[in-house]
């Protein structure tokens, strides 16, 4: 089933994680969007967009994902994976956002400590070695171990601010992430998509790399 991408204006149920969004055609050739409480009366046009979004929910730039199980990562050793992750959804007419939400349940979280923490989406998530079948979405990851000693890795922190987001029907991917283990590991959001056959929401750009300063 698609999820992402063009939508048609008809009479039609469309339904996004545990969302529900509810298209009616009017008898004056006009058509209501409904949302939970949200209505927006559409008054002329041929389609909608449903795109994924950066999990920012109430403004945050940071994405938090705790390790359950943790992982143990050889030394100097490399390895891919993902993790499943939340996103929002945004609902466009042309370039214009109509709707925003969030598909999947939403948690916060600090991370670090209270006088120079930051607030961060939060969700708990697998190691995968394979792709999976998401509930929500994917980040792909890249992690190397650059110390002669092995790593334990808990949870992981990555900057989501203003970064693209790529799909395909009902997938929905962050850009590539390459974690970097060392004495203070740290993220680089690469703005690129885990590969060449994804339609992307936004510019493909590098994001600004994260020091994890608190494991």
């Amino acid at each position: 089933m698609r999820i992402f991408g063009e939508h048609g204006l008809r009479t039609q149920f469309i339904h996004v994680g545990e969302k529900k969004i509810h298209v009616v055609e009017n008898s004056e050739g006009t058509f209501t969007y409904r949302r939970d409480n949200v209505r927006v009366k559409i008054l002329g046009g041929m389609h909608l967009s449903i795109l994924p979004a950066p999990a920012k929910g109430y403004g945050v730039r940071f994405l938090m994902v705790k390790l359950e199980p943790s992982v143990a990562v050889p030394p100097t050793s490399i390895v891919k994976g993902y993790l499943e992750a939340p996103i929002d959804v945004k609902v466009l007419l042309g370039g214009t956002e109509i709707d925003r939400f969030t598909p999947c349940r939403e948690k916060y979280a600090l991370y670090g400590e209270d006088n120079v923490g930051v607030i961060a989406r939060y969700a708990v998530s697998q190691f995968f070695s394979k792709k999976p079948n998401p509930t929500c979405a994917l980040i792909p990851l890249l992690i190397k171990n650059e110390d002669e000693s092995w790593f334990h890795l808990r949870r992981l922190v990555f900057p989501i601010g203003n970064c693209p987001m790529f799909y395909h029907r009902d997938e929905a991917y962050y850009p590539q992430m390459i974690v970097h283990l060392k004495k203070i590991p740290f993220i680089v959001n690469t703005g690129n998509p885990p590969d060449g056959t994804l339609n992307v929401v936004g510019t493909p750009r590098r994001i600004v790399t994260f020091s994890m300063r608190w494991l």
